[in-house]
């Protein structure tokens, strides 16, 4: 039955003091409504998950789990960032849950999708996708970026959901086998889908953010970006290698060409074209060795084992009471 669903809502939070007193408030107005339609169970709740804030973040989180039992906590012993923090709450929660919804802080993720997201949760889908339906809202630099780097993703052969983030619905199996995963370099948004089971998505607008900074400026883009990718593909390195393989046949061209010149007498000095060689090859060494070096880091960071997280501190009401 939908009303014995015990939802809990996963918030990564970091330096988030300015949104969360409005963002608690919708929240909790949301599973409020949710459980008076009886679509929830009672023992639904709300659980931010403090990153290693540095502002009060987790002494605002305190004081909600302290003034109602509908608000959770997690506290990391340490800032692990966004994906790892989400990985926490859902780990941390999902013995006390049958779905967990995962969303950021600042709401600009449809809170009313999550209504969508449970009746598909009820039809019997395991993972529900949030799933920005266009981005008439983003700057032309934004909206090329972002969908660039879908089609890259896609074309790098990572199975990621087209302008999906990290607004999702996963059910008790889904976050059994999402446990299953135990890769230190994190990249949710390619390693969710590689789950399978039944799975939908859910679309929505999204909003302006409520207030406060977006924790993801351009260079952290690029670099979230460059950790997709290096974390679910090889095929950068493959391509280094079919560029060797095409410069090396271009290269024995030239070496015909060149003594066909030297023996019918018509060498003539190519400074030019010299230069621009040693130039053209040095770089490309340099590139295929930092893209080598980048795979030989996160193998080094794996083999390591060390923990993805560390929680130093968890309030739940529903801690103690079987399900």
């Amino acid at each position: 039955m939908a009303s014995e669903t015990v939802l809990y809502m996963v918030i990564p939070c970091y330096n988030e003091q300015e949104v969360l007193p409005d963002s608690a408030e919708k929240l909790k107005n949301k599973i409020s409504d949710l459980i008076a339609r009886k679509k929830i169970s009672k023992q639904s709740k709300i659980c931010f998950v403090n990153d290693g804030s540095r502002d009060r973040t987790w002494a605002i989180i305190r004081e909600f789990c302290q003034r109602d039992p509908v608000y959770s906590g997690i506290c990391l012993a340490h800032n692990e960032g966004h994906q790892n923090a989400v990985l926490a709450g859902l780990m941390t929660v999902q013995p006390y849950c049958d779905a967990a919804i995962s969303m950021d802080a600042d709401l600009q993720d449809d809170i009313d999708a999550i209504d969508a997201m449970i009746d598909k949760y009820d039809e019997g889908y395991n993972i529900v996708y949030g799933v920005r339906d266009n981005r008439e809202t983003d700057t032309f630099f934004k909206r090329f970026t972002a969908e660039g780097f879908y089609h890259f993703m896609k074309m790098m052969g990572a199975d990621v959901i087209f302008n999906h983030a990290d607004f999702r619905l996963m059910d008790k199996d889904a976050l059994a086998a999402f446990g299953e995963y135990q890769e230190v370099n994190l990249f949710l948004r390619g390693i969710v889908p590689m789950i399978g089971l039944k799975h939908d998505c859910v679309y929505y607008k999204r909003k302006e953010r409520l207030a406060g900074e977006s924790k993801y400026p351009l260079k952290k883009m690029f670099a979230f970006a460059w950790q997709g990718i290096t974390s679910l593909s090889s095929k950068p390195i493959k391509f280094i290698v079919d560029l060797g393989l095409g410069i090396s046949v271009i290269s024995g061209l030239v070496l015909i060409w060149s003594l066909f010149r030297h023996f019918t007498g018509q060498t003539i000095a190519g400074w030019t074209s010299l230069i621009i060689s040693l130039w053209l090859l040095g770089g490309l060494i340099l590139l295929a060795i930092g893209i080598i070096g980048e795979y030989v880091g996160k193998i080094y960071l794996e083999v390591k084992r060390r923990p993805r997280y560390l929680v130093q501190e968890f309030i739940d009401a529903n801690m103690n009471k079987e399900k």
